[in-house]
């Protein structure tokens, strides 16, 4: 988490120690969670916070890096993936929503395409949690408005990250943009979501998937 003074500048808040505060936290350990949620609104104590956003996730792959499905791998598997891209995503929003409030500031959820539909590498776990999260996303817009916090979330499709199997370059011709998606892509959203220019959207999810999730 990186937090920073409405009155410092966004080049002085990026490298200047004063401005900023870095927390490690294991999102998928409850009590770690719970920590770094005390630990943070120690250092923000009355001030606001402007944006939210739940950008953790995991989606784990047999030793063969072969899609777990819902017949294959340990139950235990689904709810660790179930603690990191849904309940600390909810835990984060309950925890800092105080603070959400007086900054009128806005959450974004990260969920994914495969959240709405069966996907040849993304697991039925991560799904599972993916399409989770969007219900979620929607339920929380109507109850955070009552707190001036507007909830919308992203859903990316093939993008170049880490994450990504090299055999998602099959999925290209099912992308009517024909390429695969950038960080930039999703972050360009994001920061929109965040934004004054978004200040009456709510319970919205914007797809960042170059088209396709329209197949």
């Amino acid at each position: 988490m990186l937090t920073c003074s409405r009155d410092a500048p966004p080049p002085e808040c990026r490298r200047d120690p004063n401005w900023s505060h870095h927390f490690t936290a294991d999102l998928g350990d409850p009590d770690s969670r719970a920590q770094f949620i005390r630990d943070a609104n120690d250092v923000i104590g009355q001030d606001p916070i402007h944006g939210l956003v739940n950008n953790a996730g995991m989606s784990p792959k047999t030793p063969f890096k072969e899609r777990l499905g819902s017949l294959n791998g340990d139950i235990n598997g689904w709810r660790a993936v179930f603690e990191v891209n849904f309940f600390a995503p909810l835990a984060l929003a309950r925890g800092f929503a105080a603070a959400l409030s007086r900054g009128k500031g806005a959450v974004v959820n990260i969920t994914s395409i495969a959240g709405h539909a069966v996907h040849p590498f993304a697991g039925s776990a991560y799904s599972t949690s993916k399409a989770a999260l969007s219900a979620l996303t929607r339920e929380m817009s109507v109850e955070f408005a009552e707190l001036g916090v507007r909830v919308n979330a992203v859903a990316p499709g093939e993008i170049e990250t880490a994450m990504l199997s090299p055999e998602t370059e099959v999925l290209i011709p099912r992308i009517p943009l024909h390429r695969l998606g950038t960080p930039e892509d999703v972050a360009a959203a994001i920061y929109f979501l965040c934004s004054p220019d978004s200040s009456y959207i709510t319970a919205t999810e914007i797809y960042v998937t170059g088209g396709q999730h329209v197949y």
